[in-house]
């Protein structure tokens, strides 16, 4: 089971645009929810964003916004 950290972690990795890689996020921390901002902290400590705020993926976090997108588009599909 995921834990409510990872959710976040993965929540904000699919914010990510991948069609962009020269687009980032910026995160404002006396604007934004707590458990986003974090988020944000977290993956960038794991080195998954290049700064505490946000700002854009590392190659890591290309990999891992990558397989987090991926796994949400597989989970959405339709089954039909």
């Amino acid at each position: 089971m995921l834990k409510p950290d990872e959710v976040a972690d993965i929540n904000l990795l699919c914010q990510f645009n991948l069609a962009n890689t020269l687009e980032g996020l910026k995160i404002h921390k006396h604007e934004a929810d707590t458990a986003l901002v974090a988020a944000v902290e977290r993956l960038h400590k794991q080195g998954l964003v290049t700064q505490h705020d946000g700002g854009y993926l590392t190659s890591l976090g290309l990999d891992a916004a990558e397989h987090a997108q991926a796994l949400l588009t597989i989970l959405r599909a339709d089954p039909a």
